[in-house]
C-alpha cells in the first residue's frame, strides 16, 4: 500500500516561515507529478505548487515568490519551503503525488494533511 505522509505543519506568526516535508512509501514503481494542496475552512482544495519529475514546477498566484517547491527523487520526498507567511495561507496542506505501483499504472494518491496557522 502506498502512503504518503507530511510533516512540519505548525503555529507560526505572519512574516515567518515553515518547510513542509512529504515522504512517499511503499510498493511505488515511478513517482511522476508531486505536489501540495490546501484546504481551508469554507473553502475548495486549491492547488498550492507541484512539480514534475523533470523538475519543473509551478505556483498559485497568492504564493508567488514566497513559496519554493522542490524534490528529492532518490528518496520520494516533496519539501515546501513557506516564507513570508500570511493568515490567509492559514489551511490544512495536503501532499499529493501522481505515481504507479510495482502493478498499477498512474494513479493519484494523497496524505493525510498537516496543519498551518498563521496568526496576526
Amino acid at each position: 500500500q502506498v502512503q504518503l505522509v507530511e510533516s512540519g505543519g505548525g503555529l507560526v506568526q505572519a512574516g515567518g516561515s515553515l518547510r513542509l516535508s512529504c515522504v512517499a512509501s511503499g510498493s511505488i514503481f515511478s513517482i511522476n507529478d508531486m505536489g501540495w494542496y490546501r484546504q481551508a475552512p469554507g473553502k475548495q482544495r486549491e492547488l498550492v505548487a507541484r512539480v514534475t519529475a523533470a523538475r519543473r514546477t509551478n505556483y498559485a498566484d497568492s504564493v508567488k515568490g514566497r513559496f519554493t517547491i522542490s524534490r528529492d527523487n532518490a528518496k520520494n520526498v516533496v519539501y515546501l519551503q513557506m516564507s513570508s507567511l500570511k493568515p490567509e495561507d492559514t489551511a490544512v496542506y495536503y501532499c499529493y503525488a501522481h505515481l504507479s505501483t510495482i502493478r498499477a499504472v498512474g494513479g493519484d494518491y494523497w496524505g493525510q494533511g498537516t496543519q498551518v496557522t498563521v496568526s496576526s
